[in-house]
């Protein structure tokens, strides 16, 4: 089975295709498509729901899934990780209202098909999705803080049409098991910021392994190593910061767990071939502002 890996924390795609070139795949990110135009058959979990222009679907880490297009469909997919609504990234922490509605991020496969029942819902959610789109663009001032908390309302009302599909229907919100590759990527991505908690022989206790079995299980599973892919994650954090925030590169390095700036400095320039300053100096617009 293919996994796609999003180290970033956020993104927005647009698409329009008549061939789904993909192979179904996992992923480790939550993700939203929105059908803009087009039919066909959606497989998720190899369960078979028809879409059409209008339909929402909310995908978790654990799902797989693949289209057959009887149309040229057009999509919008908004993808994002926890780190998203991180206080980390200076914005308001979200901690209670992510426990409210976990059981929508933690148990996707409740949702058979189109995440949406309440038509009403459905023109704030498609509305809420083109103001997204607009601010993931532009990256005018506050872009951040104003996509966060329209993800949120996106969500929430989600949350609501599923609670009220399963009270109709007079269900229990059954159980959703994630495999451990699930765990490991969710548990890496929360502790980012927590040095000991990142080391191979603390992460390979919390989930029963060995230090050397749950680096080869990860690797085989993901297709990088457990120290390559939080290596990726902070440097991506370190970008978003870079570009977004004016902290002081020393204090995003001790935040991140470099052993100094000048390491920090090392490693960044070696992914991107320019140091934090320069980098900051090349895409902080926001700063300039």
């Amino acid at each position: 089975m293919a996994r796609i890996n999003l180290h970033n924390a956020f993104i927005v795609n647009e698409r329009e295709t008549d061939t789904w070139e993909e192979t179904p795949h996992k992923q480790n990110f939550f993700e939203l498509i929105f059908i803009d135009e087009g039919t066909g058959i959606h497989i998720i979990n190899n369960t078979k729901v028809p879409y059409e222009k209008g339909c929402v679907f909310l995908m978790a880490p654990e799902d797989q899934h693949s289209f057959e297009m009887k149309t040229k469909t057009k999509f919008t997919e908004i993808r994002f990780t926890e780190l998203f609504f991180s206080s980390k990234n200076r914005l308001p922490d979200r901690t209670d209202w992510l426990e409210r509605i976990e059981h929508i991020l933690h148990h996707p496969n409740i949702l058979p098909g189109d995440a949406i029942d309440n038509e009403e819902d459905r023109k704030i959610v498609w509305f809420a999705k083109d103001m997204i789109v607009k601010e993931f663009k532009e990256e005018r001032e506050f872009y951040w803080t104003i996509m966060t908390n329209i993800v949120t309302t996106i969500l929430s009302i989600i949350a609501r049409n599923i609670i009220t599909r399963y009270q109709t229907e007079g269900q229990a919100m059954p159980t959703v098991y994630i495999n451990k590759a699930d765990e490991i990527l969710s548990y890496v991505r929360q502790h980012i910021y927590d040095t000991e908690l990142m080391k191979i022989e603390n992460l390979a206790e919390t989930f029963n392994m060995s230090p050397n079995y749950i680096n080869n299980f990860f690797k085989k599973e993901t297709g990088e190593s457990i120290r390559q892919y939080i290596l990726n994650y902070k440097i991506l954090i370190a970008e978003f910061r870079l570009k977004n925030t004016s902290a002081p590169i020393s204090e995003i390095a001790f935040q991140l767990g470099f052993n100094d700036e000048s390491h920090f400095t090392k490693t960044f320039k070696k992914k991107h071939d320019k140091t934090p300053k320069e980098y900051r100096e090349t895409y902080g617009h926001l700063l300039k502002s």
